[in-house]
């Protein structure tokens, strides 16, 4: 009888951002752009989506991993500099990049498979989203989870505002979306982001148990004989891939199925609005701020712009609302903190801004 799903080698997909094995019952699905953090690109989510399809239409994969290259970064969410130079100009394109990021967090959702977070490093705006689809997390010691989404001009409503109040509690919740400060390795376990957490900082070859800020920082830095050792956190990942593998794929996957229920209520509900609105909002002053900020290592003007509104102008258009009109050439729709016309260059009468 013809297989209409054949198992098919890993490599002969050829993928450019992706690394992608299958081994033992194990598919491993690792970002690799550890040059950006592995933040990922609007090529990689396609590719990350057809890894994940594959290893679940794949009858010899019974366990996914997700992870990132390095020891830096587990994912550090979307390409913020992808952001500032494609998506703020053209913002209609960007509903159809969270197209193409939907179906990547759908395929880690509906892979019908256990799916394990590797957490080898930081893990912060859609890199925690990505964390959170997943049914199983372990994280290294030195890396820490974070949403940023309001500090950089966007929203985390690509599973955060989702599934963050179901996984940690609302108030927990809250004070990982709205201050965005990171949750280190320890607090994400007892908060019930994670389900393991294992050491990764070594000094002169050995372990260290509940490694401080200070250590973590001296190994990242590879310093007085600190360094980072991930050996742990494959050890225990395998150990968890393992007993997953010893338990009915059917079974395993129906069970799935039922616990995706709150998340994937949540998800439904509200995707598609938020899909239109990041669109529409990436139209508007505060994500140009914010990504152009990040872009250009600085602070982003919030009090500036807090300012502006307070003083009752336009803050949703960074040169005032398109209200103006030369009076020499009729040009008309120009930005009201013009003071000259952006077509043919005449001054603006005063009550034309």
């Amino acid at each position: 009888m013809t297989q209409m799903f054949p198992s098919r080698p890993a490599d002969s997909l050829e993928f450019r951002e992706v690394l992608y094995t299958k081994a033992e019952g194990i598919a491993r699905v690792t970002i690799n752009r550890p040059d950006r953090y592995n933040a990922y690109s609007t090529p990689c989510l396609e590719e990350l989506a057809t890894a994940l399809r594959d290893a679940a239409f794949d009858d010899a994969v019974g366990v996914i991993v997700l992870t990132g290259a390095g020891d830096k970064a587990f994912c550090t969410g979307g390409d913020v500099k992808e952001y500032a130079a494609s998506y703020t100009r053209r913002p209609r394109d960007y509903w159809k990049y969270m197209g193409l990021f939907r179906t990547y967090i759908e395929a880690i959702l509906n892979s019908g498979k256990p799916t394990i977070a590797r957490i080898n490093g930081m893990a912060v705006g859609g890199g925690n989203e990505s964390n959170l689809a997943c049914d199983l997390a372990v994280m290294a010691e030195h890396a820490h989870l974070m949403q940023v989404g309001s500090s950089v001009g966007s929203v985390a409503c690509g599973g955060a505002t989702q599934w963050l109040p179901i996984t940690a509690g609302d108030r927990r919740a809250r004070e990982i979306l709205m201050l965005n400060e990171p949750v280190p390795a320890r607090q994400a376990l007892e908060w019930g982001l994670v389900n393991r957490v294992v050491a990764s900082v070594k000094k002169n070859g050995v372990f260290v148990e509940g490694a401080s800020p200070a250590e973590v920082k001296k190994a990242e830095k590879r310093q007085e004989g600190y360094e980072i050792d991930l050996s742990r956190l494959d050890a225990e990942v395998d150990a968890l891939a393992r007993k997953l593998l010893e338990k009915f794929p059917e079974c395993a996957r129906y069970t799935k199925q039922q616990i995706n229920f709150w998340k994937e209520l949540s998800w439904h509900q509200t995707i598609g609005h938020a899909r239109d609105w990041l669109a529409i909002h990436y139209a508007s002053f505060e994500p140009l701020e914010g990504m152009s900020a990040f872009v250009e290592k600085r602070k982003a003007d919030y009090v500036g712009l807090r300012r502006r509104a307070a003083a009752g102008e336009e803050v949703e258009f960074m040169w005032g609302a398109y209200a103006a009109e030369c009076q020499a050439c009729g040009a008309k729709a120009l930005p009201s903190r013009f003071t000259h016309c952006g077509a043919c260059g005449k001054p603006l009468a005063r009550s034309q801004r």
